[in-house]
């Protein structure tokens, strides 16, 4: 199942090892347990200290355990980790066999300490760029701690499974048998539910710490980029940020980032992290801002209040919030989210095999949504608002010509149905006839652009109609020393790279703000500051 250069890879992964590691399968007759037969033997071929077997022992046909001999510790696949989930597998394997984990150590030993018993089950699909992160918390969870279990289960390969469960979107994790969380989760997020008083003494921490000169407030492209400019210059700076990485996190594929010719977005979130790790600044994950509090005269502090209850201080601040998916905000949107209606078609999509689906909008991302779901799904309906698609004249052609998929226009969605549990249907209005229609189907992926993350701005700085922020061209907002950045503000063309630029060019205004309106500081003193936590 490996060409030879992920072969070659994987050996050289493999020659890290410092444990011996067994893979015990458990297979029938079919031919998914040959395609995973066929994937362990030539894993095990590849290193010395992984040996095969197989042994009738889950009910989960085909499924793998990888195993460290005589201990407690192993990681479960059911079904065959490829795509987006090969390097779970690589990992896993890589950590039962004794090669450190490169987490924090306070996170690893957090872990370790987890008092009680939990077997988790995580239903991922291999289309899925959110799924790896929790397949690869869990997982590495399991290893540190031999009270905890853990099984990812491919939902495609186990339909009757996934519809018994009622699970219409992944990655959907359960802990001993119930149901714990869905999306994208880190392993800071997972510990921060099962370890109650971690959000308290991440509270207490960040409240002791001392004001920045310059705050950014985002995790994405543009508040890393702003983080990274602000440190450059040698000033205190710090990132609070809801999920770093922002929407990047969410991206498939990114084609259109010059320089880079193709990578995804995960790997690209985990490179911004990085690059900001490389310089010195204050890294608070998980932060949600709640309010803000301009400084009260100038040269003052401005203050962000965070939903621990936190706060903290700064001289200047960057917002980056960043935006969310659109909502229908029609009846029956919010009971069947996760139950049918979806916002993340290459996530939720293999869910969805030989089902009736429907795609709400007309762009490009509408349109290429429901050309993939067609491979997928037995018929796809594409709605759009408009008169007329608005997405790239290729795409629509594309879309036309397939026979199994209907495109309706000048069509205003007005309620999803269910049956309680799952959607069954989605009604709509015939804008040219007022006339009322319904359509029965089984899944809504609803794709209409993005919302700013600026409703806690409300009332303090100057938004647009569309909730933006507004700044001009040096990206200062309507308060003094508050700059902004990316998605959310007001400048047009919502892309990566604008981004990068505008959150460079807000820490550079932020910087300039900085030294116009303050006495130059004594070297010794900056360098402190540069140091403090």
């Amino acid at each position: 199942m490996l060409d030879a250069n992920l072969k070659t890879q994987l050996k050289g992964y493999l020659e890290r090892l410092t444990l011996p590691v067994e893979l015990v399968a458990s297979l029938d007759d079919g031919p998914k347990s040959v395609e995973l037969k066929e994937l362990l033997q030539e894993i095990a071929s590849l290193s010395d200290k992984v040996t095969f077997a197989e042994a009738d022992e889950d009910m989960r046909k085909p499924s793998f355990a990888i195993v460290r001999p005589g201990t407690d510790i192993s990681v479960r696949f059911a079904g065959i980790p490829m795509g987006h989930e090969f390097t779970s597998l690589v990992l896993a394997l890589l950590q039962v066999g004794g090669h450190p984990s490169k987490e924090a150590q306070d996170t690893i030993e957090r872990v370790k300490n987890l008092d009680g018993d939990y077997t988790f089950e995580t239903y991922f699909s291999l289309s899925c760029q959110n799924c790896p992160d929790v397949v690869q918390a869990l997982n590495l969870m399991s290893v540190l701690n031999p009270r905890i279990r853990h099984t990812a289960i491919d939902g495609a390969l186990f339909q009757d499974e996934v519809e018994k469960r009622g699970v219409m979107a992944v990655p959907s994790i359960f802990l001993n048998s119930l149901p714990f969380g869905q999306g994208r989760m880190s392993l800071e997020q997972i510990l921060a539910k099962l370890d109650t008083g971690a959000t308290e003494r991440a509270a207490e921490e960040i409240a002791a710490k001392k004001p920045y000169d310059v705050l950014v407030v985002g995790g994405g492209p543009a508040g890393a980029a702003a983080a990274i400019y602000a440190a450059r210059k040698g000033i205190r700076t710090g990132i609070a940020a809801e999920r770093f990485g922002g929407q990047v996190l969410d991206t498939m594929g990114i084609e259109n980032f010059i320089s880079v010719s193709h990578t995804e977005g995960p790997k690209m979130a985990a490179e911004l992290a990085a690059h900001v790790k490389d310089y010195e600044v204050d890294v608070m994950d998980l932060q949600t801002a709640t309010k803000l509090v301009p400084a009260t005269q100038p040269g003052g502090l401005a203050t962000v209040e965070l939903q621990n209850g936190a706060t903290l201080k700064a001289k200047t601040i960057v917002l980056s919030p960043g935006a969310r998916w659109r909502q229908m905000n029609v009846p029956g949107e919010a009971e069947y989210r996760n139950k049918g209606v979806a916002y993340c078609p290459h996530c939720d999509g293999p869910l969805f095999k030989g089902k009736r689906v429907a795609v709400i909008g007309g762009g490009n991302s509408g349109v290429e949504a429901a050309i993939d779901l067609a491979g997928l799904v037995s018929h796809v309906t594409l709605i759009e608002f408009d008169s007329q698609l608005r997405a790239d004249a290729v795409l629509q052609a594309k879309l036309r010509s397939l026979p199994n998929a209907t495109v309706i226009v000048s069509a205003q969605t007005t309620e999803v149905h269910g049956d309680g549990a799952k959607v069954t249907g989605l009604a709509y209005k015939d804008r040219t006839t007022g006339e009322p229609k319904t359509i029965e189907l089984e899944g809504i992926f609803v794709q209409i652009g993005l919302v700013p993350n600026t409703e806690w701005l409300k009332g303090v700085i100057e938004l647009s109609p569309r909730g933006e922020i507004e700044i001009d061209a040096r990206g200062q907002t309507s308060v003094p020393g508050i700059f902004a950045a990316g998605d959310a503000t007001t400048v047009p063309y919502k892309q990566i790279v604008i981004a990068m630029g505008e959150g460079a060019k807000a820490a550079l205004s932020a910087f300039d703000h900085l030294i116009r309106s303050a006495p130059a500081q004594p070297e010794a003193s900056a360098s402190e500051g540069l140091k403090a936590a």
